[in-house]
């Protein structure tokens, strides 16, 4: 069987995604399964044993179909479920199943604050679209498979205050409503007293450096943390790579997070005007939330905003970080 899965954006619900096609390939009889995607993602995929091959969406969706149509797919498994992934099943005319999106619970909890959301992780609803093929969840949580080339060596890459070992914090997210403030992120890192390695991509760069300064022994007079800032130097894989070899990584609700998943690792998972309850907390790993719960504005968004639009932004400028300091206390810093 011919099995096409469609997911384009973005790296966290791309990652989310792995234990269906783990499942296609391994418990469909002789499965070929492919992958369609934006361009970004191709080389997170392309590694992933269990996809044959990965299809890219350069240009016009009629380019696209066109080269689906060439394969001659017997069934697709649509995991994004808009109106792009609608037109592609429409043209391939095939059988199909789709996840659900939950968009009226969704809709439900931010604007009147109900919470009809099952309690079930994302990744259940993503297999539940797998399952007319007679799949079923194996229990063996995320994947991410990082090539060979990309793969850092933390004695080359990092100072040798980082060689017994550093907790990765990955301070970016695609909204602002989803990020701490810088002061908030300094914050944190000085209660930790651990070695942190920050990550993020180029936008994230100033905001590391800020930290780096901030908490500088030279600058602070003090024995404070040592802090390095790799932001925007690093490709994704690469990022992945210093997440794998750390001992605990803080992450905002975002890609980073749910790799940090895929390698079992601790995390310490913030939200901010997102909540745990849409079903995309850390799957299948240990973890603790920090979140202010109980703000009546709280979830404003299920996807996040430039700025709060009260103005206040309480839910990440009232974040208790206690429970992150007790967590990572229990956790060695020793390969």
């Amino acid at each position: 069987m011919k099995i096409l899965v469609l997911r384009f954006s973005s790296i966290g619900d791309i990652v989310l995604t792995t234990p269906v096609v783990r499942a296609l390939k391994q418990q469909v009889p002789g499965a070929q399964v492919h992958y369609a995607t934006k361009p970004a993602f191709r080389s997170f995929l392309e590694p992933n044993p269990y996809i044959d091959k990965v299809h890219c969406l350069h240009g016009s969706l009629r380019e696209l179909v066109a080269e689906l149509r060439a394969e001659h797919f017997d069934f697709v498994v649509d995991l994004h479920h808009n109106l792009r992934s609608a037109l592609i099943k429409l043209q391939l005319g095939v059988k199909s199943a789709s996840f659900d999106k939950l968009n009226g619970r969704k809709w439900l909890l931010v604007n009147l604050k109900v919470d009809t959301m099952p309690p079930v992780h994302i990744v259940e609803r993503y297999l539940a679209a797998a399952a007319p093929l007679g799949v079923r969840n194996d229990g063996q949580g995320l994947d991410y498979f990082i090539p060979p080339q990309d793969e850092v060596a933390v004695p080359v890459a990092l100072p040798a205050a980082f060689q017994a070992g550093y907790v990765a914090f990955a301070i970016g997210a695609q909204h602002a409503t989803k990020r701490l403030p810088t002061e908030r992120i300094i914050e944190l890192c000085g209660m930790l007293r651990q070695p942190i390695v920050l990550l993020g991509g180029p936008e994230d760069a100033p905001t590391g450096e800020l930290v780096v300064q901030a908490l500088s022994p030279a600058e602070a007079g003090t024995a404070g943390p040592s802090v390095f800032n790799v932001c925007g130097k690093l490709n994704l894989n690469q990022s992945a790579s210093l997440v794998r070899q750390a001992r605990a990584v803080i992450s905002h609700d975002t890609g980073l997070m749910h790799i940090a998943a895929a390698f079992r690792k601790k995390i310490i998972s913030v939200w901010g005007n997102t909540v745990p309850e849409f079903g995309m907390y850390p799957y299948q790993t240990e973890f603790t939330v920090l979140e202010v719960k109980g703000l009546p504005c709280r979830p404003c968004s299920k996807i996040g905003y430039a700025k709060c639009p009260q103005g206040h932004f309480t839910c990440m400028r009232a974040i208790d970080f206690g429970p992150a300091a007790e967590a990572l206390r229990e956790t060695p810093l020793k390969y």
